[in-house]
């Protein structure tokens, strides 16, 4: 008799079909694209509004001395990277400012936990309000100086620019951490769903060679049954043997 391959159905292709994170109730984790949005707007809005202040304000000034001392405006200049780093390679922190930018915008696209769209979005602004100094202010694009107007008792002058740099990559650490990953899963549940595996497939290896073995002996008790009733069947009309 021939045998027939089972066909593979119509319409279903054997390429894998990528699969989204689900939640806790096993619905889909929404994309917090908006989110990130919202708080890189939020953090260029500030720095940039408080830097035209700044200026208008504090430029060729005295500073001005807040809370004791504790606290002092004071508006400057700085060809560096965040906090006067680096005074000497502005163009160098130009393009890495432009390479994280475009980073985070292509994370986004995974982006499906709330604390790290916070964490991504106050990273993007920042890194837009220094980039923004450094592409229009003097003295010439991409060579630009940062606005730093915020000091602190034996700490470099800054911004709100650099405020939410630091802000962002703590937060980045703290959920690092904690396993939490930017698609919303957690390092530690991916480790529980790996171990499982196993398990799962020795189940199934033990279930088939269980079913295998119930196939094998009802198959063979017909025969056997088969065989005993002939064995004691006598032909008619045979006579029986004389001792």
């Amino acid at each position: 008799m021939n045998r027939t391959t089972p066909s593979q159905p119509r319409g279903k292709s054997d390429e894998p079909v990528e699969e989204t994170p689900a939640g806790t109730n096993g619905t889909a984790r929404p994309r917090r694209i908006g989110t990130l949005v919202a708080v890189a707007l939020a953090a260029l809005a500030a720095d940039v509004i408080s830097k035209i202040i700044v200026v208008a304000t504090l430029q060729d000034r005295e500073p001005i001395r807040l809370l004791g001392g504790l606290l002092t405006l004071r508006e400057t200049r700085n060809s560096g990277a965040a906090f006067s780093i680096g005074t000497g390679y502005t163009v160098v922190f130009t393009v890495i400012a432009c390479g994280v930018v475009v980073a985070i915008l292509r994370t986004a696209r995974n982006l499906r936990s709330l604390p790290w769209a916070i964490c991504l979005g106050l990273l993007l602004g920042g890194a837009l309000g220094n980039l923004a100094d450094r592409m229009l202010r003097a003295p010439a694009p991409l060579r630009g100086h940062v606005v730093d107007w915020i000091e602190l008792p034996n700490w470099p002058v800054f911004n709100l620019a650099d405020s939410a740099i630091v802000c962002g990559g703590v937060l980045a650490v703290l959920l690092a951490a904690r396993g939490l990953q930017i698609d919303g899963t957690r390092v530690s549940d991916d480790k529980d769903d790996r171990s499982n595996e196993p398990d799962e497939a020795g189940q199934a290896g033990k279930t088939g060679k269980a079913g295998q073995a119930e196939g094998a002996e009802s198959g063979s008790e017909p025969a056997a049954g088969t065989g005993s009733v002939a064995g004691s069947t006598e032909e008619p009309g045979s006579a029986p043997e004389k001792p």
